[in-house]
C-alpha cells in the first residue's frame, strides 16, 4: 500500500512543495512543530532507517545537502535548525516512508533525554 508521501510524490494528493529533485521531495508539514517545519522524503521507497542499504550512500548524502540547502534557502541555517528522523514505533515513526523533519524557527530547546 502506498504510504501518504508516495501519494504526494504522485501528486495524487497536494502539498506544500518547497523543493523537488529526482531523488528527493521536500515539502510544508501539515501540522508543524516549529515555525517552520520541513519534511524532506526520499522518493525511493524505504521504508525506516534500518532499511538503507549501502547502494543508498549518495541518497543519504544528498539528503543532508538538500537539509542544508533548504535551511540556506529559508534563512535559518545561521541561526541553526534541527533535523529529525524517527525509527520504528518506538522512535515516534507515524509514516513508513524514510524522510526528515527540518525544524526551526525559534530556539527548539534540549532534546527529549527521558
Amino acid at each position: 500500500m502506498a504510504t501518504i508521501f508516495t501519494k504526494i510524490i504522485n501528486r495524487e494528493i497536494p502539498a506544500d512543495i518547497v523543493y523537488e529533485d529526482e531523488n528527493l521531495i521536500a515539502f510544508k508539514d501539515i501540522n508543524p512543530q516549529a515555525p517552520i517545519h520541513i519534511l524532506v522524503v526520499t522518493k525511493k521507497e524505504i521504508p525506516t532507517i534500518n532499511d538503507i542499504s549501502p547502494e543508498d550512500r549518495v541518497l543519504i548524502g544528498e539528503a543532508y545537502l538538500t537539509l542544508a540547502k533548504i535551511a540556506k534557502d529559508l534563512g535559518v541555517a545561521e541561526n541553526g535548525y534541527r533535523v529529525i528522523t524517527n525509527c520504528n514505533s518506538y522512535g515516534g515513526q507515524e509514516v513508513f516512508h524514510l524522510h526528515f523533519h527540518l525544524l526551526a524557527g525559534k530556539p527548539l530547546g534540549p532534546m527529549l533525554s527521558k
